[in-house]
């Protein structure tokens, strides 16, 4: 059921019923869906007696649903339905047509969904890329131009908004919005706030070029289980998912195993051996995932939705002037490799002191051909 200004009360009446259901206490996704397959629609359910809801749940869960509406969840409804008449957003049911067929063919779907946005965007050609909130430099711009070819490939970006590798994602999509690049955002809290807060600029980009999705209900904070639990919506919103960087412990890897296990392709980017964010990526190529260098990697498994040609076949990363070609072979760069390495092993290389070497690696640092790690290590970017 889409909320838009004008919405006839018999279409809040039935909304209501289904908020009714998703606010039960001790009727989760797995329980909702029973009852639906049972009755049908939640008003069916509402109206049905002690003895044939008990058919389906236990007693405990038959009291609830018989017990009247309190107060708090009636105001709570009565507020929802009102978000929902706002231009943009939307609560989309299990029963609504606009409920994107994607998410109905995985194990399990949410019952609800409030999208703040463009709500046809859940039915086109989508891609997550996702990966670690604690990003290397070169893993952010990996994302940004891995999502910005995509994009302009036509595909619709997903991802979690996190900070990180899904910031850099949503970045990089939003860039051809004027030329219909968009992207979609699922959230972990209520579609009414944003987390984090650092983010709230870009949240509202994200809900005016493309969309915000959540399953929970308005006013949910942020709160840590939700999170992972929100990362099979990503997936199954997506035909594939890119894993950026990721640690052997991240969140990601966790929506690429739902990935795989919704038959969505995984894709992952390579790093150093000795990075810990490349360990995860790492893992996921070893159990199968497709090892992918650029985009055109990814736009080759999917070529019958490819309807634009992609302008840049590079590797993501940024085009080199004169100048920078020539600063590229500085001899403290070719010492260096691309494998992180600390202070104490570049002075052993270089044979230089201390202090030198600190005045040269700050001066390629903000050059932007190598980033300081913790610990005093150094990792080479081009």
């Amino acid at each position: 059921m889409t909320g838009a200004i004008g919405q006839p009360s018999a279409d809040g009446d039935l909304l209501s019923h289904w908020l009714r259901l998703a606010q039960v206490r001790g009727v989760g996704p797995d329980t909702a869906r029973k009852l639906l397959a049972r009755f049908g629609l939640p008003i069916n359910i509402f109206a049905a007696d002690a003895d044939a809801l008990g058919e389906v749940v236990s007693q405990r869960i038959v009291q609830a649903l018989l017990s009247p509406l309190d107060d708090a969840a009636r105001k709570h409804i009565d507020a929802t339905l009102q978000w929902a008449s706002l231009p943009g957003n939307h609560i989309l049911t299990l029963a609504d047509a606009d409920y994107p067929a994607s998410l109905l063919q995985t194990a399990d779907p949410p019952i609800l969904l409030y999208v703040k946005g463009r709500v046809e965007l859940l039915h086109r050609p989508s891609l997550a890329v996702v990966g670690s909130r604690n990003a290397s430099v070169q893993g952010v711009t990996n994302a940004e131009k891995f999502s910005e070819a995509l994009s302009e490939a036509d595909w619709t970006i997903v991802s979690g908004l996190a900070l990180g590798i899904d910031t850099a994602a949503h970045q990089g999509a939003l860039r051809h919005a004027e030329r219909g690049g968009s992207t979609i955002a699922v959230i972990g809290t209520g579609a009414d706030i944003v987390y984090p807060a650092r983010n709230r600029s870009l949240a509202h980009q994200v809900a005016e070029a493309g969309c915000i999705v959540s399953e929970y209900p308005l006013g949910t904070p942020a709160m840590s289980g939700n999170f992972p639990r929100r990362n099979r919506i990503i997936s199954g919103l997506s035909r594939g998912v890119l894993v950026v960087e990721a640690a052997t412990e991240s969140g990601s890897l966790i929506t690429a195993r739902m990935a795989a296990e919704q038959g969505r392709d995984v894709f992952a980017i390579p790093g150093s051996i000795h990075s810990p964010l490349a360990k995860g990526c790492h893992l996921l190529i070893k159990q199968g995932a497709k090892l992918v260098e650029t985009a055109q990697d990814i736009l080759e498994e999917y070529s019958p939705q490819s309807s634009k040609p992609t302008i840049n076949d590079a590797a993501p990363s940024a085009p080199q002037s004169d100048a920078s070609a020539a600063s590229s072979t500085d001899p403290l760069l070719q010492l260096m490799g691309f494998d992180p390495v600390d202070v104490e092993t570049l002075a052993r290389r270089t044979g230089q002191d201390m202090a030198s070497l600190h005045v040269q690696l700050l001066t390629l640092e903000l050059q932007g051909y190598i980033e300081r790690l913790p610990g005093e290590v150094y990792r080479r970017l081009q």
